[in-house]
């Protein structure tokens, strides 16, 4: 019988390069980033236990013109962190402890999910980091006015399962990253009002993030543009790869345009 062929994801040399991965000490605990390209630098932020991996279509299409900064979020794939806390706002700092260890005074920023979320925080908590902020499938709160009904009982009952299993290091982290996902974040509409970097934010029309809570977030943001993605979930940055890449870097590359009075009819 022929073997099941790999997915891509457990192949690539992203999140397991040893000629390009460091570690740096970080807040207490030692941080895995890899970096790729020249250029103006980009921080790529993944989602919810996930690693630098998920972001293969994105980092050789980005490095191209940017030096890509990309790393495994605190207690998730080799930033291996013990404690028992975890929370949006100490994954944020530390990111920007990172951009400050690698002397990166601003950047440009994608974030997918957790990752979204993280990035918001970068830009509301330090706004002089942003230059520009893409976040897609991101929320600001974990009940069913943003979360898709199914969704937010799956991560509920998930969290229940987790709690009877015998209590073990993998079952202690798993439970940190459960609590994110169904009991944070907590940012309010009024602190979005204050991030002043242009931001695109973005999400599938079938996302787990309900389109309406996407666009609040959207509407929340000064300088923002909304793009919703027909025929999309929450793996836009996968299932929609060559769209994402080519939106999001162009958003990127171009002035951001405020579009007011009589200049809404172009």
């Amino acid at each position: 019988m022929a073997q099941q062929s790999k997915s891509p994801f457990d192949t690539t040399m992203y999140g397991r390069n040893p000629a390009i991965g460091k570690y740096a000490d970080i807040r207490g605990f030692k941080m895995y980033y890899e970096t790729y390209g020249k250029g103006e630098p980009l921080l790529i932020i993944h989602g919810n236990g996930g690693s630098i991996n998920n972001f293969l279509y994105q980092i050789p299409y980005f490095a191209k013109n940017y030096q890509v900064i990309i790393a495994d979020s605190r207690a998730q794939g080799k930033s291996v962190d013990p404690t028992d806390s975890l929370s949006y706002e100490m994954m944020t700092d530390d990111l920007n402890a990172l951009l400050d260890k690698l002397n990166l005074k601003q950047c440009y920023v994608i974030g997918w999910s957790d990752g979204g979320i993280n990035g918001l925080l970068l830009a509301i908590r330090h706004p002089d980091k942003v230059k520009k902020l893409a976040v897609t499938g991101a929320n600001l709160w974990p009940d069913t006015t943003a979360v898709d009904p199914f969704v937010y009982k799956w991560a509920m009952d998930e969290n229940e399962k987790v709690k009877k299993a015998p209590v073990t290091a993998k079952t202690k982290n798993e439970l940190k990253l459960l609590h994110l996902l169904s009991y944070e974040p907590h940012i309010t509409a009024e602190q979005l009002h204050t991030i002043s970097c242009p931001t695109l934010v973005i999400g599938g029309d079938h996302d787990v993030i309900l389109p309406k809570h996407t666009m609040l977030i959207a509407q929340s943001i000064p300088n923002s543009y909304l793009w919703i993605i027909p025929n999309s979930g929450h793996s836009t940055p996968v299932y929609k790869k060559e769209q994402f890449n080519a939106v999001v870097g162009d958003f990127f590359s171009q002035p951001f345009r405020k579009i007011d009075g009589i200049g809404k009819f172009n």
